[in-house]
């Protein structure tokens, strides 16, 4: 009686405490969905708009759950701290936008080899763990330099004689170096092949009080119409350009309310747009691992902004030619090569 009063009391323990069958995952309802911002979110709109994506989905879907983690400007301490996060099997997929997280994303899958992660901004291939999005900036680059170029060499009212335009950055990457920084040149060249560039180097994300003295040197120099990859430092190019009196223009997003009658000219990037796109697929159980897909103006996901006052300030002739090139990107008339990465 004792030998059967023990197996009964086993079976009990055994179906209370887990030795019940386990639920495919394929059955479960619920996703979860890990944000790892490698910065932080204010003041950098394409993190802020990966955010929004990420909320709009989840708000749209009862079952997904979307987990914000900004992981600071300590770039040293991201794959800790990621590890960290995917540790805890939490995550069925990790989101994130920086072109130095496919490295950090493959370091930490390598001990956490269920975890899927995709990656937007950035391009690689053949991590079965890792879907990319790149994101073709050389060919922004192209069409906001052409925009830079003929303000430069037009008689508006801030641009000097001197055929100079700047590129201030937060910091130097391969993205930055090889595909934005020439783009940006060579777009203006195709303004005035006589067009020389100015770039410096802040050294973070964020002090805008190094960007607005940078700035206000190149202004020093001849340089009349600017535009920056600086994050939230960025404030302080623009804080220069409203008091001293130069021209930007901004990539990714709708920014000429920051610097009204500064800024005349916003690329966009559809951040928010790919973002829940991604979402839905990985859902759906369609996202394919290992390749890295290119997208740019002719497949939907680049562009300019030309209907906000900022740029219909300028002289109808810039328009006019801008206009028609951006066209032809669009349509894809315009010849270039990408550079490698």
């Amino acid at each position: 009686m004792k030998k059967v009063l023990v197996v009964f009391l086993l079976i009990c323990l055994c179906l209370t405490f887990g030795c019940r069958e386990k639920k495919p995952a394929s059955e479960s309802d619920s996703f979860s969905v890990l944000i790892f911002v490698t910065g932080v979110l204010a003041g950098s709109p394409p993190y802020e708009l990966m955010a929004q994506g990420a909320a709009e989905f989840a708000e749209a879907n009862s079952n997904v759950t979307v987990k914000v983690y900004e992981a600071g400007f300590n770039q040293a301490e991201w794959e800790e701290q990621l590890t960290d996060l995917v540790s805890s099997g939490d995550y069925d997929l990790v989101l994130g936008s920086n072109p130095s997280l496919p490295e950090i994303c493959e370091n930490a899958g390598r001990k956490f080899p269920n975890q899927k992660f995709v990656i937007v901004d950035a391009f690689y291939e053949g991590n079965p763990q890792i879907s990319a999005y790149f994101y073709n900036q050389y060919e922004q680059s192209l069409y906001l330099g052409y925009l830079a170029g003929l303000i430069t060499v037009s008689d508006m009212p801030l641009a000097n004689s001197q055929k100079k335009i700047g590129f201030i950055a937060a910091q130097e990457y391969p993205l930055l170096t090889r595909h934005m920084v020439p783009g940006f040149l060579a777009g203006a060249k195709l303004a005035d092949p006589q067009i020389e560039l100015d770039r410096r180097i802040i050294g973070n994300w964020f002090d805008a009080n190094k960007a607005a003295e940078l700035a206000s040197s190149m202004m020093d120099s001849g340089v009349d119409v600017f535009t920056s990859i600086a994050g939230g430092a960025a404030r302080g190019l623009l804080r220069t350009a409203m008091d001293r009196g130069s021209y930007v223009v901004s990539y990714n997003v709708d920014e000429y309310d920051l610097a009204p009658g500064a800024i005349v000219g916003c690329g966009l990037m559809e951040q928010k747009k790919l973002v829940l796109e991604i979402l839905g697929q990985a859902l759906a159980g369609e996202i394919q691992y290992g390749v890295s897909k290119t997208i740019g103006i002719k497949e939907g996901y680049l562009d300019f902004i030309d209907n906000e006052p900022g740029y219909m300030a300028l002289p109808a002739e810039i328009r006019e030619k801008f206009g028609a090139f951006i066209e032809d990107m669009r349509a894809g008339r315009v010849n270039y090569t990408i550079p490698p990465l």
